[in-house]
């Protein structure tokens, strides 16, 4: 069996076949600020938590305590199922801004070159590969240096999946159920819980709310079903190996109003911005759940239980993962490039200057290469106040 670790992630063969995620992930805690960059974490270093232990353990005793009680529970929404109303658009705003920024990222990467290393999976922009030595990926060379090819859209912006779930208030997918539920972006599943319709995942809308009862969901509409609302009538059985027009993954964008590639990045910078903070507001009423040891994502109130987590100490949980609460980084993760100031020098970035060096993410650095402004969320990390000195200067400093 592969030695499990968190850089280079080796799924079984049966459920690569139906993901497309990034064959490597550096992990970050995802508690970062614009200020600074996130630490990269260790091996054995679990994801930071959202919300406190004590607050989780806090929580839990009343959860307990309700259920001893006995008593009928008033859910509020999304919690008994219903769609909460204000923030139906934003659900809109971000699927239709993830659909434009794949495009925008597809056209600028037709122009600047993309990098990734065929060790440790660091990617970089920019047509000449920096000589950075941070290579530490199983197989490096003795000197760090990175074996650089060429990359592609998911080495700089890694697509995260999750089960689709046609009753978020149902039970958890199982795992003799993972190869037969449709696993799909979360970014999309997370607006289609937010009130996206899409033909081809359909989910459930409920008319009236479903109640907690000594900590069980009663759901009057399952015992009462309406003739219109047949559960399963739209689901297709055929399995997952039939291949679908996926309207999420073939979004062509279309580039007619934008006559140069500057316009495109600038469009392309204001996508990734609208698409981070309409999850951000998302996720303060929808409930996503992400393992604190390994990059897999569920949307939901709960994660499923399908065994396949192979980060460190599996075999304690047996392939269970730890779920935790989830970040804007886990369902859309920045991966951090060194940033390039002079793009009209050949030169390449090297080791001895690191110090001196800025970093941004994959997706920023893409389009401010393009000519798109960066915003001031990002002027501390690119470190353009700092000057560079030559190699020779920098010998003589003390």
């Amino acid at each position: 069996m592969t030695p499990p670790n968190f850089r280079t992630i080796s799924y079984s063969a049966r459920f690569v076949s139906r993901s497309n995620f990034c064959r490597t992930f550096i992990r970050h805690s995802s508690v970062s600020t614009g200020t600074e960059l996130p630490r990269k974490l260790k091996r054995s270093e679990r994801k930071p938590w959202v919300t406190s232990v004590n607050e989780l353990k806090r929580k839990a005793r009343l959860e307990r305590e309700e259920k001893q009680s006995a008593r009928e529970q008033i859910l509020r929404p999304p919690e008994n199922g219903l769609l909460v109303k204000e923030l139906i658009p934003v659900a809109h705003q971000v699927y239709a801004a993830r659909a434009e920024l794949l495009g925008c990222v597809s056209k600028v990467a037709k122009t600047i070159a993309l990098y990734s290393c065929s060790v440790c999976g660091e990617a970089h922009v920019g047509h000449t590969p920096h000589k950075i030595r941070t290579c530490d990926g199983v197989g490096s060379l003795n000197n760090k240096e990175h074996r650089w090819m060429k990359g592609g859209i998911d080495h700089i912006l890694p697509l995260v999946e999750s089960f689709h779930l046609y009753d978020r208030l149902g039970r958890a997918v199982s795992h003799n159920e993972q190869l037969i539920v449709d696993r799909i972006p979360a970014v999309v599943e997370l607006c289609i819980q937010g009130g996206v319709n899409i033909p081809e995942y359909p989910t459930r809308r409920r008319a009236f709310p479903a109640y907690s009862v000594a900590g069980r969901i009663i759901d009057f509409e399952r015992r009462f079903p309406k003739e219109e609302d047949t559960p399963g009538k739209d689901i297709n059985t055929s399995g997952f190996w039939e291949k679908k027009n996926n309207p999420v993954e073939g979004t062509e964008y279309a580039d007619a109003n934008f006559v140069n590639l500057r316009e495109v990045a600038i469009r392309g910078m204001e996508s990734w911005e609208v698409m981070r903070s309409g999850i951000q507001k998302l996720l303060s009423k929808y409930a996503v759940h992400t393992c604190g040891y390994c990059p897999e994502v569920q949307v939901g109130p709960k994660g499923h239980r399908v065994r396949n987590c192979q980060a460190f100490k599996h075999q304690m949980r047996d392939g269970q993962h730890a779920w935790q609460e989830a970040t804007v980084d886990d369902l859309a993760p920045p991966v951090y490039v060194w940033h390039v100031r002079d793009l009209n020098s050949r030169e390449p970035l090297v080791n001895d200057l690191r110090r001196y060096y800025g970093m941004l993410p994959a997706v920023v650095e893409l389009f401010a290469q393009a000519g798109a402004r960066v915003s001031g969320d990002h002027a501390s990390l690119m470190r353009e106040d700092i000057a560079v000195p030559e190699l020779e200067e920098m010998k003589l400093a003390v």
